[in-house]
């Protein structure tokens, strides 16, 4: 790390790899928007940024992510981490739970295969045991978080602070996904046994950066594009930057860099203003911020909180 950058937070890219559209599912998945990527990944070097691909099993099996992955980890310009839709990702079985429901509503033997196979899988096609974590549709309680300390995971970024996903449905027999309103907004060493609070855990919690506006009603301000807010996301970072926060954290999925990969950017003319307002918040990043993917941070962060 330059001298210039020492110092300054940390601008984590996150991208959840995973099939086409899949906010509509319709029979058979496609991954046709891993051949977007490389675009992306040219500006992320060219601003210095080192994005973490979140990667579940549809990506994990396209050749053609394996391949560009594979480059960009022998060039140590980004990283992998494992990306886990309950719904179909191995072990499937025939009393499987109905609709995209939450790992977390499957039995804890059941958790626990799903997570092995993953991990080993990911193990297999990128030559490497991986250490990030996000979970599908953001649902995490504290039988998973034992679980991923158990698979060997350092980092996990599923939460969403100020959001509850508790009446949003996976199962539609369920009771719904995880309510994060009562957990930090910034890093902290999760508390395995109440995961809205620091603990002595090796499991580093990275929430998303999600910026309260107000209360009444709640307004919240993601680090995440949708099109028509560059400048609320160019805020944050003056804010992050004036606060010395540890760090923020960007996300998006890879279908969303793919004209008609999602219900928001459908056209080649969204996915222009896409990358128009992607080059203004990265410039602005790399002015302000040091690029790092989820595992570099965590020994960042870990060495930090030694001193």
């Amino acid at each position: 790390m330059s001298d210039e950058r020492k110092g300054k937070p940390a601008f984590l890219i996150t991208i959840d790899a995973e099939g086409d559209n899949l906010w509509e599912i319709s029979g058979s998945i496609t991954t046709e928007n891993a051949r977007y990527l490389p675009r992306f990944q040219d500006l992320c070097e060219r601003h210095a940024l080192k994005p973490t691909f979140l990667t579940n099993y549809e990506m994990a099996e396209t050749p053609f992510f394996c391949d560009f992955a594979l480059d960009v980890l022998q060039r140590d310009k980004g990283e992998i981490g494992m990306h886990l839709h309950a719904w179909n990702s191995p072990p499937v079985s025939e009393d499987t739970l109905k609709g995209q429901a939450y790992l977390i509503e499957y039995p804890e033997n059941v958790m626990k295969n799903k997570v092995k196979f993953m991990t080993e899988l990911l193990k297999k096609r990128f030559h490497g045991r991986p250490v990030s974590h996000r979970s599908g549709r953001w649902a995490l309680n504290t039988t998973y978080a034992r679980i991923l300390v158990e698979n060997g995971y350092l980092i996990d970024c599923s939460v969403t602070p100020h959001v509850s996903w508790s009446s949003v449905p996976g199962d539609p027999n369920g009771s719904g996904g995880t309510d994060y309103r009562t957990f930090p907004t910034k890093p902290y060493f999760i508390d395995l046994d109440q995961l809205d609070r620091p603990g002595s855990s090796a499991l580093l919690e990275v929430p998303v950066t999600i910026v309260r506006k107000s209360t009444v009603p709640l307004v919240t301000s993601w680090l995440r594009p949708n099109g028509s807010n560059r400048n609320s996301m160019l805020e944050i970072l003056h804010q992050a930057s004036e606060e010395s926060w540890p760090c923020v954290e960007f996300m998006l999925h890879s279908s969303e860099l793919m004209p008609g990969g999602s219900p928001t950017f459908k056209t080649l003319d969204d996915i222009e203003v896409l990358y128009d307002d992607l080059e203004a918040l990265f410039s602005k990043a790399a002015e302000k911020f040091q690029g790092m993917t989820l595992n570099e941070f965590y020994d960042e962060f870990k060495l930090q909180s030694r001193i």
